[in-house]
């Protein structure tokens, strides 16, 4: 005797997926830089020096003199030198009023004119050491800097982005089933 069966034949059911990756790309584009540095404002004011030479006593004592100072010598020198011609006139006077001091004037002052006192004879640098002035006034340099700051001039870019989804598709590949069958 045979026994019936049941023959049962199943099949799973099979999903495919498909999937498409994502792609991105950034790209960073370089900043725009611009720098100057303008230069500095520089005034220089400069006095000059001032240098005085004056020869003035030099060319005297070699007797290069101007009227006015030769004038004035002059008119100096005479006064001193008639004064001491009066004074010694005075004096020769009354040594002549005073004949009863028993001294002969006359002899006396004859011998004084005919042998005078030697005369002051010196070596003498013509002209004197240092007779020429000299003065030097320095000058003076003001230097005014006004520094200038450096101008910078950026440009930042934004990057570049460029993004693609991906996919995900989901799809039955095979079908699930059951399939039951009777056997006697």
């Amino acid at each position: 005797m045979q026994i019936p069966q049941i023959r049962m034949q199943s099949q799973f059911a099979k999903i495919a997926i498909d999937t498409t990756p994502a792609r991105q790309s950034i790209q960073q584009p370089e900043p725009e830089l611009n720098m100057e540095q303008p230069k500095a404002d520089l005034k220089i004011i400069q006095n000059p020096g001032r240098l005085t030479i004056d020869q003035t006593q030099a060319w005297e004592e070699l007797g290069l003199k101007g009227i006015k100072s030769f004038a004035r010598e002059n008119t100096q020198r005479a006064y001193k030198e008639a004064s001491e011609a009066i004074s010694g006139i005075v004096t020769e006077g009354n040594e002549m009023l005073n004949i009863q001091s028993g001294t002969n004037a006359y002899a006396e002052q004859a011998r004084q004119r005919t042998n005078p006192p030697p005369a002051d004879f010196n070596i003498k640098w013509i002209p004197s050491p240092f007779s020429v002035k000299v003065h030097y006034q320095r000058g003076k340099v003001d230097v005014d800097v006004q520094p200038r700051n450096v101008v910078i001039n950026a440009q930042t870019k934004k990057p570049i982005i460029s993004y693609q989804p991906g996919d995900v598709r989901v799809s039955l590949q095979q079908k699930n089933s059951l399939h039951i069958d009777f056997v006697k």
